[in-house]
C-alpha cells in the first residue's frame, strides 16, 4: 500500500471516485455535488487556507488500485488544550489495516506540523459541514452532512480514536403537536407588545444580516473559543442562502425591537441534489429550478437556534417555535423537521430540543487521538 497525494485534475477525479465506488451498492448515500467537496481544498475558496494548511491523498494497493482516501489539516483557529489537528473526507474499504495505514500516515504528517493529536473526521472548515461520524442513523445524509457505512466507528475505536463527543440529531413531524409546555409560554409572552416575532426578508437582508452577527456574538461566539462573527460575514451567508431561502421558516424576535433570538432554517438541499449525480453545471442548475418549483422538498433542516443569554429561561424559545409554527404548519409545505446536530456538550440546547417532542433522529460522533498515549483523555467540556 502506498499513499498518493492528490495534486492533478486526475488526481481530483480519483480522490471523488473513491467515495462513488465505497457507496455504490448503498442506496441511502447521496452524492455530495463535486463543488462543494472541491472548494474545501481550493485556496482561493476556503479562508481557512490563510491560517492553516491542508492535503488529501488517496490510498492506493499495490496493484495501483484506489482502497481508500483521507485528508488532514492543520487549523491554526482551532483552539484545544494541546495543539490539535484534523482528518476528514475519510473512505476506506472495509479493512482495518488499510484504516490504520492512513491513520498512522495522517498522525506523522501531522506530528511534523507541531500537533499533538487529531480529531475526525472533521473539516477543514466550519462545523455546520461535513463534521463527525454517522454513528446511529443510517438513512440518507442532510445536505453538507456525512454519511458512512457503520464499520468505520470500529476503524477509528480499534485504532485508539476516542469519543471527544457525540452529535445528536433531533426530528419531529411538521403536523405533531408539539409539548404544551410551549403553547403556555408562548401565551404568557404573547400578552407582553414588546416582544415581536418576524420571519425574515428577502428584500430586507442587511437588516437581518445585522441582527443575526448580533444575536451570534452574544449567544455562541464564545462556544468557538471566542471568534466573532463580522456583520459583512453574515450578509455574505444571507445572500449566498437566498436563492434556497424560504421566507417562512427563518425566524427572529425582537424584545423593544432589539433582536434577542434566531430561528435559521432551510430546505433540506440533498432532496434536489440526489438528482444531480455530484454535478451542477448549467443542465443541472436548471433542473434544480425546475423541481424547487414544481418539486416537493418534504424535509426542512435547522441550521441555527440561538437566544441572548439575557433573555434565556424566560420562554422566548417556545414563543418563537409557536410564532413560526402557527405560520408553517398550515402551509402544509413540509412534512418533516430535522434539526442540525447538537452537541451532547450542550446539555441547554439539548432540553430545548427534547422539549420539542421530537425524537433523536441520528447521531455522530467526534472522535479524539491522543499522540502521547500515556495522557489522560478528556472529553468535551460542558457549556
Amino acid at each position: 500500500m502506498h499513499m498518493h497525494e492528490v495534486k492533478t485534475e486526475a488526481d481530483k477525479k480519483a480522490f471523488l471516485q473513491v467515495a462513488i465506488d465505497i457507496y455504490k451498492n448503498d442506496p441511502n448515500w447521496i452524492r455530495p455535488l463535486d463543488k462543494d467537496i472541491e472548494e474545501v481544498f481550493d485556496p482561493g475558496k476556503n479562508k481557512f487556507f490563510k491560517r492553516g494548511e491542508c492535503t488529501r491523498w488517496i490510498l492506493k494497493d499495490n496493484t495501483g488500485k484506489p482502497i481508500g482516501r483521507i485528508a488532514a489539516f492543520v487549523n491554526r483557529q482551532y483552539k484545544q488544550a494541546q495543539p490539535t489537528g484534523g482528518i476528514g473526507f475519510f473512505e476506506c474499504i472495509n479493512d482495518q489495516e488499510c484504516a490504520n495505514f492512513m491513520f498512522d500516515y495522517c498522525k506523522k504528517w501531522l506530528q511534523e506540523r507541531g500537533m499533538e493529536a487529531m480529531d475526525g473526521p472533521i473539516n477543514f472548515g466550519e462545523r455546520d459541514k461535513w463534521w463527525g461520524l454517522v454513528i446511529e442513523g443510517f438513512y440518507s445524509p442532510l445536505y453538507g452532512m456525512n454519511y458512512n457505512p457503520p464499520y468505520y466507528q470500529s476503524f477509528f475505536e480499534n485504532y485508539g480514536f476516542k469519543n471527544y463527543y457525540n452529535q445528536i440529531c433531533y426530528g419531529i413531524a411538521v403536523t405533531n403537536r408539539l409539548d404544551e409546555k410551549l403553547y403556555h409560554r408562548h401565551e404568557a409572552l404573547s400578552a407582553d407588545p414588546n416582544y415581536k416575532a418576524s420571519m425574515i426578508s428577502k428584500n430586507n437582508l442587511e437588516k437581518f444580516a445585522k441582527d443575526f452577527t448580533y444575536i451570534y456574538n452574544k449567544a455562541w461566539a464564545s462556544h468557538g473559543g471566542g471568534k466573532t462573527l463580522e456583520e459583512k460575514q453574515a450578509l455574505i451567508m444571507f445572500k449566498k442562502m437566498k436563492p434556497v431561502m424560504d421566507e417562512h421558516i427563518i425566524w427572529f424576535v425582537y424584545y423593544k425591537e432589539e433582536p434577542i433570538a434566531m430561528w435559521i432554517n432551510l430546505p433540506d438541499l440533498n432532496q434536489y441534489f440526489k438528482y444531480m449525480n455530484g454535478r451542477f453545471g448549467l443542465l443541472e442548475k436548471i433542473k434544480f429550478l425546475f423541481l424547487q418549483r414544481f418539486g416537493k422538498c418534504k424535509r426542512f433542516v435547522g441550521l441555527v437556534f440561538g437566544v441572548i443569554p439575557e433573555f434565556q429561561g424566560k420562554g422566548v424559545d417556545a414563543f418563537m417555535i409557536i410564532e413560526g409554527a402557527n405560520v408553517i404548519k398550515p402551509k402544509a409545505k413540509y412534512e418533516d423537521y430535522e434539526m442540525q446536530w447538537i452537541g451532547d456538550f450542550n446539555p441547554k440546547m439539548m432540553n430545548i430540543a427534547a422539549n420539542l417532542s421530537t425524537h433523536r433522529s441520528r447521531e455522530l460522533c467526534t472522535f479524539r487521538y491522543l499522540f502521547d498515549r500515556e495522557k489522560i483523555f478528556v472529553r468535551h467540556p460542558i457549556l
